[in-house]
């Protein structure tokens, strides 16, 4: 299961893709699920959500389509002798749960410790979407932008909080509007040694200006 959070499954064990319905397959699949909640899909006010539909979700799951290496894979070596933490944070975060398709929203902080080498700022933040425009779990999406970091950097550690609310929750089940779940993830020097902990907190509930 650690494999498959961090799409390091190896070649010969990758289930392969389910092949991709065509663009009538599934308008006709959105048609179905409106006559199944009761409503006539062929009325005028929803002749056109099918379409819609596939539209939205060529948008809300892009990630699938774009590779989180290859916006990782330029990186720089002129720091001007820099080594301290460098950090996103309040990154926004939009994505589905995979239980329910519900979207779930909030932010990401991201941090790294520098090893040689740093990310563009927004090589970061790409990184974050890309795994966020997926059918996701917040657990799983926090291991993924961390080992992705951690992989294409080799920096002495990385941080990932998020904070995000959960539609599954907040409409369905339970209903329990404005509770925010809180997923970490800490590799390196950010996971052995406290205080860098203590001050990526820190630097995450401090104020904003």
């Amino acid at each position: 299961m650690d494999d498959i959070v961090k799409g390091r499954i190896p070649a010969a064990k990758r289930r392969p893709p389910a092949p991709r319905p065509t663009r009538a397959e599934t308008e006709a699949a959105v048609r179905t699920l409106i006559a199944w909640a009761g409503d006539d899909p062929g009325r005028e006010g929803l002749r056109d959500t099918p379409a819609r539909v596939a539209d939205a979700f060529e948008e809300y799951f892009s990630g699938y389509r774009l590779d989180p290496v290859e916006v990782l894979s330029r990186t720089f070596e002129e720091t001007g002798g820099y080594d301290d933490m460098v950090m996103l944070r309040d990154i926004r975060v939009a994505s589905h749960c995979e239980h329910h398709m519900a979207p779930f929203l909030g932010v990401a902080h991201v941090a790294y410790l520098p090893s040689g080498r740093i990310l563009g700022i927004s090589k970061i933040a790409r990184v974050v979407e890309i795994f966020a425009k997926r059918l996701q779990t917040q657990e799983a999406l926090t291991a993924q932008i961390a080992d992705a970091i951690e992989d294409a950097l080799q920096p002495r550690g990385v941080a990932v909080l998020i904070e995000a609310e959960h539609q599954c929750m907040s409409m369905r089940g339970v209903r329990q509007p404005g509770v925010r779940t809180i997923t970490t993830r800490f590799t390196g020097a950010l996971e052995r040694d406290a205080s860098y902990r203590d001050r990526f907190l820190q630097m995450v509930h401090g104020p904003r200006v």
